[in-house]
């Protein structure tokens, strides 16, 4: 089922967290962030509307990360129910796909919980002082990726957070797969 996370709570302040990653390490948010800024993504390995932009995110991801800016993604879908999101299939696609970037497993959901995550994907830009910046979309692909000349809004809404600290007034909001929470 589609879903759409709510519009940017400018300097909304990011929780930390400590997760396991796909390559066996423990990281921190103090861990991932970059000295211009982090991009955490929440992602998963079955959603179309990640699948059809994951090569975007991968050039974004290592475009940022030059400009001094940390990325990290997440999955905290309940693997019982959707096992294509289990660790060892998260850790299958980040060596498959070379992600540049860590991908952590939030078994708990607790790190989706405190982040307010809505779906996948869903992003959230910081500024250096991990405050949130940018809530928005990558590009205007969906379920399909959208044309190659799309406007690249993450990675302009990033670049403008690394430069200046501060996020674009106008952003439209993600859109993807809800998250699929564990039953309570």
């Amino acid at each position: 089922m589609a879903a759409t996370p709510p519009v940017c709570d400018f300097g909304w302040k990011a929780p930390g967290f400590d997760l396991p990653a796909t390559d066996g390490r423990r990281l921190s948010l103090a861990d991932v962030a970059g000295p211009k800024g982090t991009l955490v993504m929440f992602i998963c390995n079955h959603c179309p509307y990640v699948l059809a932009v994951l090569d975007r995110i991968i050039r974004d991801a290592t475009e940022l990360q030059a400009l001094g800016v940390g990325v990290a993604a997440i999955c905290a879908n309940d693997a019982t129910t959707h096992p294509d999101d289990s660790y060892e299939n998260m850790q299958r696609m980040a060596v498959e796909k070379g992600f540049p970037f860590p991908y952590l497993h939030d078994e708990s959901q607790a790190v989706a919980r405190a982040w307010d995550a809505a779906c996948t994907p869903d992003f959230f830009g910081l500024n250096a002082a991990g405050e949130l910046q940018y809530r928005g979309r990558l590009d205007a692909s969906g379920r399909t990726a959208g044309p190659a000349d799309a406007r690249r809004e993450l990675f302009e809404a990033m670049k403008l957070i690394a430069e200046t600290g501060h996020g674009p007034a106008e952003q439209v909001a993600s859109m993807g797969c809800s998250i699929k929470w564990k039953a309570a």
